[in-house]
């Protein structure tokens, strides 16, 4: 990816780095208070408890979530959201048709082949990293062999630049699937501790801590919900941009490089009135290795 070389990758995982150090360490420092709140709630009266915002949606409601997550559900959910914002961040910023074909690309290649520059045309595509001109170096490096071997080149080019793009895609994908599943263990979790209070009690169970149990669980199961429904719709609004940008780049690169060997052709057919006679095939060998 273009803005992943260099020192935007070194930027970009330091920042990353640094994100998620902070985002641990507050995650911990919250999940470990709520269980000395709650204990505390306990020796309080009802009436106390309400004053405090224990109902729902007060801060107790928000403490006895942190609560439910514990620890070790607490940062598998954090490191999920910290890499469902990343990559969001980096698709955002990578799948753009201004990045995949940037314009000022696309007027100076055009522009040096109709000035029959085709030795600039080709290090302008060999220096620049964008989807537009990796499609364009395969299929030049191939053109001194027929328009139809330039085409089979660019066309496996687009196929490697869709395939290294989508792969970030599809961790997307995984995220979205691996949500549900841990809120699926999050409430098979808790329900071992409602029939484990239920087996422990002699009588009739104690319908507070049943309740808390119960609650853990679909605490768990609401946070695997929640990070799988945002993956599974980026994950859908980004395929589909990469599908359109890649038609996009296909067409785009398919006419350029009809331009250039066309072009090419022109000159090769076409010497000047001082060129000595039979410099014609030197002049069109010569085109042609340069493209």
């Amino acid at each position: 990816m273009r803005f992943l070389a260099g020192p935007w990758r070194v930027n970009g995982l330091s920042a990353l780095l640094v994100v998620f150090t902070l985002a641990t360490v507050v995650s911990t420092v919250m999940m470990t208070t709520p269980s000395v709140v709650r204990a505390q709630d306990g020796e309080k009266a009802p009436e106390a408890k309400a004053k405090d915002g224990g109902g729902v949606g007060g801060f107790g409601f928000i403490m006895h979530i942190l609560a439910s997550l514990g620890i070790f559900f607490g940062l598998i959910f954090t490191v999920l959201s910290i890499a469902i914002v990343a990559l969001i961040i980096i698709l955002l910023l990578d799948l753009r048709l201004g990045e995949s074909v940037p314009a000022a690309f696309v007027d100076d290649f055009t522009t040096m082949v109709n000035k029959r520059q085709f030795k600039q045309a080709y290090d302008l595509c060999r220096n620049d990293s964008s989807y537009l001109a990796r499609v364009m170096t395969a299929g030049m490096g191939r053109l001194q062999y027929g328009i139809e071997d330039a085409r089979e080149a660019m066309l496996g080019m687009v196929d490697t630049v869709r395939v290294s793009k989508d792969s970030w895609i599809a961790y997307l994908a995984m995220i979205g699937t691996v949500g549900p599943m841990l809120g699926l263990v999050g409430t098979v979790w808790g329900m071992l501790g409602a029939f484990s209070e239920i087996s422990r009690a002699a009588g009739a169970p104690n319908a507070q801590a049943l309740a808390g149990f119960i609650s853990e669980a679909l605490v768990l199961t609401l946070f695997g919900v929640g990070i799988s429904v945002p993956a599974i719709f980026f994950f859908t609004f980004f395929k589909n941009r990469l599908s359109n940008i890649t038609s996009h780049v296909t067409n785009l690169a398919d006419d350029l490089l009809t331009q250039m060997y066309h072009n090419s052709k022109k000159t090769a057919g076409a010497p000047t009135a001082t060129a000595p006679v039979g410099t014609e095939n030197k002049a069109a060998t010569s085109v042609q290795a340069k493209a």
